[in-house]
């Protein structure tokens, strides 16, 4: 690989690599809120969440045997407490999913965009940018219209608590991996973490009184394509924050939504007007939370 001298400024592209992975990221997660709410036709939340997981670990296992035998403490700690996140946030959406709609889960789950800077103020004490506040607010505005008149408004149910439950879990996995990137090496720790995660998931069936579903095609099918999307979405992340602030993360995974609606869209759901309006506030905060306020200010 050719080393970049001191001093010298990289290229435009490899400047832009991890915004662009990470944008590719949030088109397939979005794709996935309807995968899900299919699967949880044929199998339970916490079984379809650990064999997903438990898919998606040996994915990443299998992608970084040749660095897994230098798996330090402070690794396997790192991956336990972002499993733990991982493990909380997929399970409670999931199991919100069997009675709320796909385009309500997107929703409240989005919610963890305002969380995220907030969190990381309380935990890490990085308060942020003015502009990322705006972006903050025009992201969060966008994802309103992109999601609100198609869910018809929200009425706190038991679907929308277990989800809303979800979303702090999963702004604290943003946090956490943003917090030990850099520091850690990314392919061991996201191996911990799916493996924590499904482990969890499969200890919990018990104390929720699940069991294990009739083995069929379509459950196979999509917990291997869940579950490998999983091992490639964890990765990329873990590799893309270790360069981005978990602030600029999540106003990248706003656009989650958007993607969501539009897999919606061609599955038969229609996406509202004031949707695409959405889509434009939330580009918008994405570009305005770049600006760097202080320093016009100081001009």
């Amino acid at each position: 690989m050719t080393q970049v001298a001191a001093g010298e400024r990289l290229p435009a592209w490899r400047r832009a690599a991890p915004e662009l992975v990470l944008i590719l990221v949030t088109m397939v997660w979005g794709a996935t809120f309807l995968a899900v709410k299919v699967g949880l036709g044929f199998s339970g939340p916490l079984f379809f969440v650990g064999s997903r997981f438990a898919v998606a670990a040996l994915a990443a296992a299998l992608l970084a045997l040749p660095v897994l035998r230098g798996l330090t403490r402070a690794e396997l700690a790192a991956g336990a407490a972002i499993g733990t996140s991982i493990f909380g946030g997929y399970a409670l959406q999931t199991a919100g999913l069997a009675t709320i709609t796909s385009s309500q889960s997107a929703f409240i789950t989005a919610l963890y965009v305002p969380l995220v800077p907030l969190l990381q103020w309380a935990a890490l004490g990085r308060r942020p940018r003015l502009a990322s506040w705006i972006g903050i607010v025009l992201a969060f505005a966008g994802l309103l219209l992109v999601a609100g008149p198609g869910a018809g408004g929200l009425g706190f149910g038991r679907g929308e608590i277990l989800t809303l439950a979800g979303t702090v879990a999963i702004a604290g996995e943003i946090i956490l991996i943003g917090r030990f990137a850099g520091t850690v090496d990314a392919a061991r720790v996201t191996v911990v973490q799916l493996a924590t995660a499904a482990l969890l998931a499969f200890a919990a069936m018990p104390l929720a009184g699940e069991g294990i579903p009739a083995v069929s095609w379509p459950l196979l099918a999509l917990v291997a394509t869940l579950g490998l999307a999983s091992a490639l979405i964890q990765l990329a992340m873990n590799w893309a924050q270790r360069t981005l602030s978990p602030t600029r993360a999540t106003l990248i995974y706003a656009g989650e939504p958007v993607w969501a609606g539009i897999v919606g869209r061609l599955a038969g759901e229609r996406l509202p007007a004031l949707a695409f309006l959405g889509g434009a506030l939330i580009v918008a905060g994405v570009l305005v939370s770049e600006l760097d306020l202080r320093r016009k200010r100081r001009r």
